[in-house]
């Protein structure tokens, strides 16, 4: 008897156990197979991301995919905005519709996000400019986060002693409602708090104190693995939140001399580290379909080495969605080749940066989004960017054919007599000058307004 006992209990153990492995394996025998097309042109989308569960796979050159499983399939290509297809819509085969859209975005600081007078006005700008996204602190440059993470090392490092995004998914919800693009921005190695909660993670200056650049900020040390998971993990609070893409600033190592790392640095070593970094966190955004974006210095679409920061285009350009150099012409110091004085010569700062990326990874799948200047200049004089300085370099942005643009004013202050709708299309020629630039150099001017 307690034979039979015992065999009918190992059965009612064993029978749900053997149900959910059929199901699993259900699951996995469903194949499903699909196009996915521009939705204005009906022309195939090759090279578009499609994501089930946590695989991701690429379109062939007809745009076709083919998947296994039963989740909804999530797609996205750059140049396009986002879709889902959930399983009742998926049946076999499926055509995916991507809407056309190149973000033009503002900027907002972890304080104009939660500021009215800052926000409304930002908002205002772009229903009147047509402009369509925005970029948002979710980790910002003094290493604070606006809205209540979960995360305990966010708590432990009083990072969230400011909160200005009472609930993260709420405000996206009501940008969404707008049909804004969210770009979800992540300062990752600047962090001061984060050094000083974990000062084992720290770059280290002379005499082992913590290093600090010169606005007596601490920074991370990027070869530290450990302390990769913590920006990560932002980003995907972000992700789960809704946001478009998620984009990592200050993903590099400080542009100064006299630190200690924790490996020996070499224009290898630093290369290897800050790709790595967006190696894992692609790997751990798959299951979100979202964009994975990285901030560089301008300069650096010029200068074949890594600037000295782990910034070399071409690998960068192998891990990333979309590149975002940042080409305002008050940070091109020495200029570039054939312009001496940069804010004179902003659209042709912006399209010759951009034209001279696209030489370089042409083979590759990112994209570019520049960053442009929207304050004014530090380092020629004093030049007021305008209608006039922002249309050229918008105009810029366009004719190299980029996946839009974003203005940076770090103040946060937007106005429709500065940001006007984009013009009709007309491509002026770069009109090179007897004057020689020096050679290419990195920067990372004084001015609290570059970053």
């Amino acid at each position: 008897m307690k034979l039979l006992v015992a065999a009918v209990a190992a059965c009612s153990l064993l029978l749900p156990m053997a149900y959910a492995q059929d199901r699993k394996e259900a699951a996995r025998e469903v194949e499903r197979e699909g196009t996915v097309v521009d939705g204005t042109t009906g022309a195939p989308v090759a090279g578009a991301i499609v994501t089930v569960g946590d695989k991701a796979l690429l379109t062939d050159a007809q745009g076709l995919y083919r998947v296994d499983g039963t989740l909804p399939i999530k797609v996205r290509a750059a140049g396009y905005a986002r879709e889902t297809v959930s399983p009742d819509e998926s049946a076999s085969p499926h055509t995916v519709k991507l809407t056309p859209l190149l973000p033009k975005a503002l900027y907002l600081t972890v304080y104009g996000i939660g500021a009215p007078f800052l926000l409304d006005p930002a908002l205002e700008v772009i229903q009147k400019s047509k402009l369509n996204a925005l970029v948002i602190d979710v980790k910002g440059d003094r290493g604070l986060i606006p809205y209540p993470s979960a995360l305990p090392l966010a708590a432990k490092a009083g990072a969230l002693k400011l909160r200005t995004i009472p609930d993260l998914k709420e405000l996206v919800s009501t940008l969404k409602a707008k049909n804004l693009y969210l770009i979800a921005r992540i300062v990752t190695f600047k962090d001061t708090l984060l050094a000083t909660a974990h000062p084992e993670w720290a770059i280290r200056g002379p005499g082992g104190a913590l290093w600090k650049d010169r606005e007596g900020l601490a920074w991370i040390d990027p070869f530290q693995k450990a302390a990769w998971d913590y920006p990560i993990s932002v980003a995907e609070e972000a992700a789960a939140a809704g946001f478009d893409e998620v984009q990592f600033d200050y993903i590099r190592f400080p542009d100064a001399g006299g630190m200690a790392y924790s490996e020996a640095s070499t224009e290898t070593s630093r290369v290897a580290a800050i790709t790595g970094f967006l190696r894992e966190a692609k790997r751990r955004l798959v299951p979100y379909n979202v964009f994975l974006a990285i901030d560089s210095f301008g300069y650096v679409c010029w200068n074949e080495n890594d600037t000295g920061i782990g910034q070399r285009i071409e690998d960068l350009a192998a891990v990333a969605d979309v590149i975002s150099p940042m080409l305002y012409p008050s940070g091109f110091q020495f200029g570039i080749p054939g312009y001496r004085n940069p804010v004179q010569n902003p659209y042709e700062i912006v399209y010759k940066s951009l034209e001279e990326c696209k030489r370089r990874t042409a083979n590759l799948p990112a994209r570019y989004r520049p960053w442009l200047q929207a304050f004014t200049d530090y380092a020629f004089g004093g030049k007021i960017f305008g209608a006039e300085e922002i249309g050229k370099q918008t105009k810029a942005s366009r004719d190299a054919g980029t996946d839009g643009w974003m203005l940076w004013n770090p103040r946060n202050v937007y106005s429709t007599n500065d940001i006007k709708p984009d013009p009709p299309d007309s491509k002026p020629q770069a009109q090179a000058t007897d004057v020689k630039a020096t050679d290419a150099k990195p920067t990372d001017a004084k001015s609290p307004t570059t970053r």
